[in-house]
């Protein structure tokens, strides 16, 4: 009897060692010929990992090769919480090492929950670089570039800025994002158990994005802005726009907008003062617009330069009574004199000879109610009258119900200084370039004469430069009211002007929105002749007017 209850007991331990045998088998079996692809995909990933290799962007650089947007090495430090032995230690080393809060950083670190969180963004290369070499387990780096603007403010409303990810957000930087991003490349490493790289196993270069050249040039772009924050400043206006480009290529060689911005730090400015206001701001031209019915009038074989008319000074249209801005009687003026002068009832007097149809078609050749095409995101097209009243053909003509951007008003001179030929504007020096004949070549000249006028002896005599025969016009237009109708007491103020004459170089344009004095003549006018006058005297242009 105590002999049989051994054996029973060997041969139950027999059992369960067999079982237990069969059962490891099965699950050997299971593992390598049912899971073993998963598992081995498992154990590539714990110690394989694929990582992108960010592409360098390209520069933004001006005309003569200044560095406008360029990038920077940098390191981004990342952490895995839950490889991190002593988080509080880590913090403050990192801290230090970095100048970030370390109390900030050990509420991150501690969070076992997540496996990856960073813990600085492009930092400092060589604060990275001694943090790194501290060797504490659960911190990772990997380089980056970080998007700088070595210019700071000077033309940031055109270069635009780049997010945390380096592509573009704003302005050049997200039109030319293509060009510039370049394409990432990757890399396959090797990690150990605490997840530190071993080796490289496998590599994708990336590929470097292009530098794009601008037709800015960086030295007119900072005098443009600086006369527009003098003129804001002494007006108390509340914005100001200026374009200067060259009449015969459609390059533009400064576009400035105040108020500025810095684009190192646009995370901290209001959206409404990054946009762009020279390509996507309308505003109503006034006088400015009085070219494109002259143009039209003499074009259209109607009056010549020396036509004259007996003009009173105010005319009943429909149901409207206009006057004019600077004279109380009735005056016999010519249609180079109803320009320069700058007539209300004469420009009226020649649209009416034109009619409804005549005058919207002068107005599309000379890029109106269109975009230009300048190669800058959110271009506006402007509005033309969506209907005719009564009394649209006595406000249409002197810049009353309709809506201009700055560069189309801009481009429309300088399609009257090249000879009647409407040119493409462009900001990259690669940039399309499309062209049309609006004019004759005879009706450019006269137009100039008469312009020219206006700076002699006309409401532009403020816009003069000393040895230069300046061409231009003035324009002074009230803001539409909220609550309908015309402000009393908000003005936009312009000038737009044409340097040399003879042989024009320059177009200049310049808009002062809400300025305490309202005439374009006295507000306007003089930030053209300071922005002329440097550009000039930069450019080696030489003069073209005998001393009087």
């Amino acid at each position: 009897m105590s002999g049989r209850l051994p054996n029973r007991r060997i041969r139950l331990l027999l059992a369960l060692f067999a079982l237990a045998f069969l059962a490891t088998f099965g699950r050997a079996v299971w593992l390598q010929g049912v899971k073993a692809q998963p598992l081995d995909r498992l154990a590539q990933g714990q110690h394989n990992a694929t990582v992108a290799v960010p592409a360098p962007r390209g520069s933004i650089l001006d005309r003569n090769g200044v560095e406008l947007a360029i990038g920077r090495r940098a390191i981004t430090v990342y952490a895995n919480p839950r490889q991190i032995a002593d988080p509080r230690a880590a913090a403050v080393a990192a801290g230090r090492a970095l100048r970030l809060d370390p109390n900030k950083l050990y509420g991150k670190l501690a969070d076992r929950s997540n496996g990856f969180v960073y813990v600085a963004r492009k930092a400092d290369p060589k604060r990275a670089e001694a943090l790194q070499r501290m060797g504490i387990t659960g911190l990772g780096f990997y380089p980056e570039e970080r998007r700088l603007y070595p210019q700071g403010r000077v033309a940031a409303h055109v270069l635009g800025y780049v997010g945390v990810d380096n592509k573009g957000l704003s302005g050049l930087e997200v039109a030319l994002n293509g060009t510039l991003a370049g394409r990432a490349g990757r890399e396959t490493i090797v990690r150990d158990p605490f997840g530190r790289a071993l080796d490289v196993v496998r590599s994708v270069p990336a590929v470097e994005g292009r530098s794009v050249r601008l037709t800015l040039d960086n030295t007119l772009q900072a005098n443009a802005e600086s006369v527009l924050l003098r003129a804001v400043r002494r007006w108390g206006a509340r914005a100001a726009s200026a374009v200067v480009l060259d009449p015969r290529t459609g390059e533009v060689l400064a576009m400035a907008v105040e108020p500025g911005f810095d684009a190192n730090r646009f995370p901290e400015t209001p959206q409404d003062v990054q946009r762009n206001r020279a390509v996507t701001d309308t505003f109503e031209p006034g006088s400015t617009l009085k070219v494109v019915t002259v143009a039209g009038a003499l074009s259209e074989g109607l009056v010549t330069p020396s036509t004259a008319y007996t003009l009173a000074p105010k005319l009943q249209v429909s149901d409207r009574v206009i006057g004019e801005a600077h004279r109380d009687r009735t005056e016999r003026m010519t249609v180079a004199e109803i320009l320069s002068q700058s007539s209300n009832i004469g420009t009226i007097t020649l649209a009416q000879l034109l009619g409804r149809e005549r005058l919207t078609s002068w107005l599309g050749r000379f890029g109106f109610g269109r975009k230009t095409g300048i190669d800058f995101p959110g271009e506006t097209q402007g509005i033309l009258p969506s209907y005719w009243s009564g009394s649209t053909i006595g406000t249409l003509p002197i810049g009353h119900g309709i809506a201009v951007t700055p560069v189309q008003m801009a481009v429309a001179y300088a399609a009257l200084a090249n000879g009647g030929i409407w040119v493409q504007p462009r900001l990259t020096a690669d940039g399309p370039t499309r062209t049309r004949r609006v004019i004759s070549p005879e009706v450019s000249k006269q137009l100039m004469s008469m312009m020219v006028d206006v700076v002699l002896g006309g409401t532009g005599t403020g816009a003069a430069v000393a040895g230069y025969q300046v061409a231009g016009k003035t324009g002074t237009a009230a803001k539409p009211d909220p609550r309908g109708g015309y402000s009393k007491s908000r003005y936009i103020a312009s000038f737009v002007g044409v340097v040399p004459a003879v042989d024009p170089r320059l177009v200049v344009l310049v808009t002062i929105d809400e300025p305490s004095t309202i005439w374009g003549g006295a507000v306007a006018a003089p930030a053209f002749q300071e922005i002329a006058r440097f550009a000039l005297q930069y450019l080696e242009i030489p003069p073209d007017a005998l001393p009087r």
